[in-house]
């Protein structure tokens, strides 16, 4: 994994200098393989998918303001209780995400934005000594607390989680 900054892609570098403004004091880290799902970051990382707090973007229908849901990468998003919280949603394709956040989907970071968007953070993630968030950049990823997630985005902590007596089950 390198750690470097100099090395680090435009997308990741400006997040890098971004936490460092915020005083953040673990680095931007790439990983040597995309680390576009919650389950390839964990991997990478040596760490359990529920520690990963992946970012789902939506695009809210009244306005298109884009909704960020900073969820634990083993939590379904349930879309219901978002939508209970911010309005009617709608799916944010590949242009929506780059034009509304400035990343790619795969590095979406919880900071740093385009647009500011409206924010939920899953409280799963509180669960966890630390959790690792997206850095920019599908390689890239950076390591907090759900507590310096909060204080960083200033997200409300919400039930995101679709469970399982939420799901339907076959006949």
């Amino acid at each position: 994994m390198q750690q470097q900054s100099d090395a680090l892609p435009d997308s990741a570098r400006r997040v890098a200098d971004l936490l460092k403004t915020l005083q953040h004091d673990k680095p931007v880290i790439m990983l040597p393989s995309a680390g576009r799902t919650s389950a390839e970051a964990a991997a990478g990382l040596g760490c359990s998918v529920a520690e990963i707090a992946k970012s789902i973007i939506f695009r809210r229908l009244s306005d298109d303001a884009p909704v960020l849901v900073i969820a634990s990468g083993s939590n379904r998003v349930d879309e219901a209780k978002v939508a209970a919280q911010v309005g009617p949603l709608g799916k944010a394709d590949a242009r929506f995400v780059r034009e509304k956040t400035g990343y790619v989907i795969g590095g979406v970071c919880p900071i740093g934005h385009a647009v500011k968007p409206l924010m939920l953070l899953d409280r799963d993630l509180f669960r966890y000594d630390s959790v690792w968030a997206a850095a920019g950049h599908p390689h890239a990823v950076f390591n907090l607390t759900a507590q310096q997630l909060q204080a960083m985005t200033g997200a409300p902590v919400a039930d995101v989680a679709l469970t399982a007596t939420d799901v339907p089950t076959p006949n």
